[in-house]
């Protein structure tokens, strides 16, 4: 597929998109973690029992995977600069809310705040991708602003641990909000939504090019509504399922997985469970890349993502299965840093097809119906895996468990994902 050309201006709008779409994404997943690795400090200060505090980590999770469903539609109708700023400011004031609490109500109710105002995150970088990158582009743009969940993820136990212990749980709560807000702030003055600005004749040639569902303008009920008629939304939304429910066990158990099961110290911890996150940031990096090199070599953009995300998932379940049943610490900890590479393979390939799936005033939209589907694989995994454990006493089974579960999810990917979804107002 032969690649235009873009424009200076077009370049330095998508350096400028993907810096603050990482810095972002990161500041997202720094949140995320504040109530995990404030817990024991959290609890002793409020009197909370360790069972509210599962509430507390669960109430993200599900306020997050519902309010995808309107936020994509949100993302298409104001675009990227708009809505993304205001998530984040929202986002932000619950963080900062979460170190005002008083008690079990108010801190659940800023626990569902932040699941909110977080859920634009991803669908409006989805959005951005499609705004302002060429097909043949999307996968590796799509890489980078996906690593930066994993990134989030790897440096926020050690930098939200300092920021507690030198100014407290309450501070660390509102010095990330404030991180957000300035964030917030650089992305509404920074970035641009091509409805911002005049472009060129060039500019959108290269944009639209190659593209077969480049319909511009904002999306409508009955384009919204219209794309659950198709096989390819389900399977993107059941495919998903599977990826983020075997990356939330290892979100939320790995920790306690190498302590209980692999007998590894606290002190050891931290350090060793921050290793296969560095190997999701690679991963990330590569699936994009990888989608991108397909579509070079003649596959087409919906295969180019189907196949990775189905192979990545079945490489995922043997390294799982892997490390469940190895008596060895060290190629435990290998499958799981493996694991998370391809997970991630998983999820930027994934996020990378929204980009190609469906027609562009709907990018955000079907992007969004994909992480509800994840998501409600993210915010059932901890509980499932929780349940399993104190059952059997072991996480052997809660991690064959994850591997059936991405088995599943691959084949979903291969039977229902199909052909781009069609243009609906060309189609009724």
């Amino acid at each position: 597929m032969a690649e235009p050309i873009a424009t200076h201006r077009v370049r330095r709008i998508q350096r400028t998109a993907l810096v603050l779409l990482v810095a972002s994404g990161v500041v997202n997943y720094i949140d995320r973690a504040t109530l995990a690795v404030g817990n024991p400090l959290i609890r002793q200060d409020l009197g909370l029992s360790v069972f509210q505090m599962g509430l507390l980590l669960s109430a993200f999770l599900w306020a997050y995977a519902v309010a995808q469903l309107p936020a994509g539609a949100l993302v298409d109708r104001l675009g990227a600069r708009r809505l993304l700023p205001l998530a984040l400011a929202l986002w932000s004031a619950a963080q900062v809310l979460g170190g005002l609490v008083q008690g079990f109500g108010q801190f659940f109710a800023a626990r569902v705040l932040l699941g909110l105002g977080e859920a634009p995150q991803f669908p409006s970088s989805a959005r951005v991708v499609r705004d302002w990158f060429h097909v043949a582009r999307r996968g590796t743009a799509t890489g980078i602003w996906n690593c930066s969940s994993t990134l989030g993820t790897a440096i926020a136990a050690p930098l939200l641990t300092g920021l507690m212990l030198a100014f407290g749980w309450r501070w660390m709560f509102a010095l990330m909000g404030a991180a957000g807000l300035i964030v917030a702030v650089l992305f509404y003055a920074l970035h641009r939504d091509p409805r911002d600005l005049v472009l060129t004749a060039d500019e959108r040639a290269y944009l639209v090019e190659d593209d077969a569902a480049a319909r511009p303008g904002a999306v409508t009920w009955d384009d919204w509504r219209r794309l659950f008629r198709h096989r390819t939304t389900w399977g993107m939304i059941a495919g998903f399922f599977g990826t983020i429910y075997v990356t939330w066990i290892y979100n939320t158990w790995l920790p306690g997985y190498l302590e209980m099961e692999r007998h590894i110290s606290i002190a050891h911890t931290g350090w060793v469970a921050a290793v296969p996150y560095l190997f999701g940031v690679v991963g990330s990096l590569f699936g994009g890349r990888l989608a991108d090199w397909l579509v070079t070599r003649g596959v087409s953009p919906m295969n180019s993502r189907k196949y990775p995300m189905a192979a990545a998932l079945i490489i995922t379940a043997g390294l799982t299965v892997l490390a469940a049943l190895t008596p060895s610490n060290v190629v435990a900890v290998a499958a799981i840093s493996a694991s998370l590479f391809m997970l991630y393979v998983s999820s930027a390939t994934a996020w990378a097809m929204a980009s190609v799936a469906a027609p562009a005033n709907c990018t955000a939209s079907i992007g969004s119906m994909q992480n509800f589907g994840g998501y409600l694989g993210g915010a059932l995994a901890p509980m499932v895996t929780g349940y399993i454990v104190r059952l059997t006493g072991s996480f052997v089974p809660a991690l064959l468990t994850g591997a059936v579960v991405a088995v599943v999810g691959a084949g979903v990917y291969i039977m229902l994902v199909g052909a781009p979804i069609p243009d609906t107002a060309a189609a009724d």
